[in-house]
């Protein structure tokens, strides 16, 4: 029979004694999803290249919470650096609950104009097109997920034997860039990566689960417009960004998002055991008035 207890938040969304890893935590929508799982008792620790910047984030926001923030740097575009975050985490710990791949970069943007002749086009798009941009946004976008991905499986596989009723689980950060017809003023590098990290996920959460056999899920979040280092530009002292709330009064929501709503989606994706193989867009409404 079903207790009333299982409908009951904290039973739900119940987080505390978990332990999470979150890759460009330090700022933006990494540190949102720290922030979620940490507040509600989750031991987590913050992975980014710059250790300064994760201290901030962590003697900000990691003060008088349930859980933890735990400064960790580490370089995830190389094979090597993400063998010692799975390395430094077995060590400490005896599984990996909750791995958010978040950490990611953007692309320039090179915009086609309206009326522009193809030579006019080609001029712009290829000429401005530069090889190297696109090796580094793959690797960081794509790449990098998957290494970690498979890297740390043992452990995540670890946390579904230990923890009843709970199965590892990896969360990542795609983006609705990926799922858009336009290029968004032309950021082709970045948008296809998206894209591409959106299949990953979905190639992951099969190849884990129904190939393997694994108890371990995979989903993916796909943000729109939060307030981040790449959307604002820069962040404060405290590691936080800042978006005015008429700055997208042109969504359905008539704002960007803010911290509560990364928040419910980070949750919801570490909580839910019957969830797996999905990518969920956290938008207000982008996709609906964009157009797929």
């Amino acid at each position: 029979m079903s207790s009333e207890n299982h409908f009951h938040l904290e039973d739900v969304f119940n987080v505390k004694g978990k332990v999470a890893l979150v890759t460009g935590g330090g700022s933006g929508i990494g540190l949102m999803a720290a922030q979620a799982l940490a507040c509600n008792g989750a031991k987590v620790y913050i992975v980014g290249r710059t250790q300064e910047k994760l201290e901030a984030a962590s003697h900000h926001h990691g003060k008088d919470i349930a859980g933890e923030i735990i400064p960790l740097s580490g370089d995830v575009t190389k094979k090597e650096g993400i063998q010692k975050l799975v390395q430094e985490i077995e060590s400490r710990e005896k599984c990996l609950c909750i791995l958010v791949n978040n950490a990611g970069i953007a692309s320039d943007k090179n915009p086609t104009e309206e009326g522009q002749s193809a030579d006019e086009i080609s001029k712009n798009l290829f000429n401005s097109a530069n090889m190297e941009e696109w090796n580094s946004v793959y690797t960081s976008n794509v790449i990098a997920p998957y290494m970690m991905a498979t890297a740390f499986l043992p452990l995540l596989q670890r946390a579904t034997d230990i923890h009843h009723g709970f199965s590892g689980t990896i969360i990542n950060i795609t983006s609705i860039s990926g799922m858009l017809r336009i290029t968004q003023g032309g950021q082709f590098p970045y948008n296809t990566s998206k894209a591409a990290f959106i299949h990953l996920n979905k190639l992951l959460a099969s190849e884990i689960a129904a190939s393997a056999g694994l108890k371990i899920r995979v989903n993916a979040i796909a943000p729109g417009i939060f307030p981040s280092e790449m959307t604002t530009e820069g962040s404060g002292e405290d590691q936080k960004s800042r978006m005015p709330k008429e700055a997208r009064g042109e969504l359905p929501s008539g704002r960007p998002g803010n911290e509560r709503d990364m928040a419910a989606a980070v949750l919801f994706a570490a909580c839910c055991q019957y969830l797996n193989g999905q990518n969920i867009a956290v938008d207000g409404g982008y996709l609906i008035k964009a157009g797929q």
